[in-house]
């Protein structure tokens, strides 16, 4: 009897063992074939007409803007008062979005001491991404980037130029750590789904528009159409096998505690909730789900965090250099972007003892201009990695 029995339990245990088997392969199966089709799928299609000249903003569109008002008299302030010191390695450092200040000033007045400024400001900020990490990098870069476009480093000064243009070809490579994987601009923009990727991947898309390399401009923005839900778009999406040990592979969502209680599918993660997710009959449609996890697991009400509102300041930034390039990422995904401010604007209605929604965070003010929206925008506060869109936007 004992014999029979143990036989019996050997063949239920054969038969659990041979399912778990199954199932891991049919996994494997699926998962590759997820990535084959991502490889195939070209990148998502671009109108060189609909371009518009500058980086983040042309000169005909400073040329319209007012010298007098309250946003003029700030930025303007900012251009003419301390800069402090270049240290992109400090990821709360605002010496790079006073440069921006300076290079907005010198664009609208043409007054070459401002052109100077500006360029000084720039190269002294060469080199100090040293010891910091790829967060850091993220949010620092962008507005020195804007700036050169603006002043026209090039025509400027061609040596300072030369030695600007290289050490962005080389910084954005560059191994940092602190985020998932090797923890360069690059592979962070392309495996972290919260405010790290946004960051990574604002500055990585300014350096690639000004470099003119439309091959990585190309690749960001498939990356960033996976991001937004496209699962096709982007190689090495991840496909049922991704947790918890992607990083690397694709974008790595969950954290260290992988949770993913936030996703609307946790087996197929996306940067933005699909149009129309519920969760418990609350609505998470627009829902940054790895940085809402920030705040804790899911519940309702949701634990309060600042992390998505960071993320969007990065991926809206993002988007709108990519859009300057051509991309319509704003329809993207059932206009993703759109659904994503909503969604914060809409906990702080339910929620105002909180801050879900700030109104000084710039990138309000830029959703409001593409989308033709009236959310609540006030003076640029928070001016985590770009600003004074109270001016440059200020119609929105």
């Amino acid at each position: 009897m004992l014999g029979l029995a143990l036989t019996t339990l050997h063949a239920a245990s054969c038969t659990g063992t041979d399912a778990a088997r199954e199932e891991r392969e049919r996994r494997e199966r699926e998962q590759a074939r997820a990535q084959r089709v991502a490889e195939r799928t070209p990148p998502p299609p671009r109108t060189p007409s609909q371009a518009s000249e500058g980086i983040w903003i042309s000169r005909g569109e400073l040329m319209r803007l007012p010298m007098g008002g309250s946003a003029w008299e700030r930025l303007k302030a900012a251009a003419d008062g301390s800069l402090g010191e270049a240290d992109i390695a400090d990821q709360d450092s605002n010496h790079d979005v006073r440069t921006l200040a300076v290079a907005l000033v010198y664009a609208r007045t043409g007054e070459e001491t401002y052109r100077a400024r500006a360029a000084d400001a720039i190269e002294s900020a060469i080199g100090t991404e040293d010891g910091g990490r790829t967060l850091a990098l993220g949010r620092n870069l962008l507005s020195y980037v804007i700036a050169a476009d603006l002043i026209d480093l090039r025509g400027y000064d061609r040596a300072r130029e030369a030695t600007f243009r290289a050490w962005l070809a080389d910084v954005r490579r560059e191994p940092f750590g602190g985020g998932p994987g090797p923890g360069t601009l690059i592979s962070t923009a392309e495996s972290s789904m919260s405010n790290w990727g946004g960051m990574a991947g604002a500055s990585r898309v300014a350096v690639a528009a000004y470099l003119n390399d439309e091959r990585d401009l190309a690749r960001a923005a498939k990356v960033m159409k996976g991001w937004l839900g496209d699962r096709s778009a982007y190689p090495g999406i991840p496909g049922p096998l991704f947790r918890p040990d992607d990083i690397g592979e694709g974008f790595r969502a969950g954290g260290a505690e992988n949770d993913l209680s936030w996703h609307a599918d946790p087996e197929r993660p996306r940067g933005v909730n699909p149009a129309g997710t519920t969760r418990d009959g609350h609505s998470i449609d627009g829902a940054l789900p790895d940085d809402m996890r920030r705040g804790g697991p899911f519940q309702w009400p949701p634990d309060y965090t600042q992390y998505p509102r960071e993320a969007l300041s990065g991926f809206v930034a993002l988007a709108e250099v990519l859009h300057r390039q051509g991309y319509d990422v704003y329809a993207w995904e059932d206009q993703a972007l759109l659904r994503a401010a909503r969604f914060l604007f809409e906990l702080e209605q339910q929620f105002p003892e909180e801050e879900w929604w700030e109104p000084g965070v710039p990138v309000y003010r830029i959703i409001n201009d593409r989308y033709g929206t009236s959310f609540p925008v006030g003076e640029n506060t928070v001016q985590r990695n770009v600003g004074w869109t109270d001016w440059t936007h200020a119609d929105g």
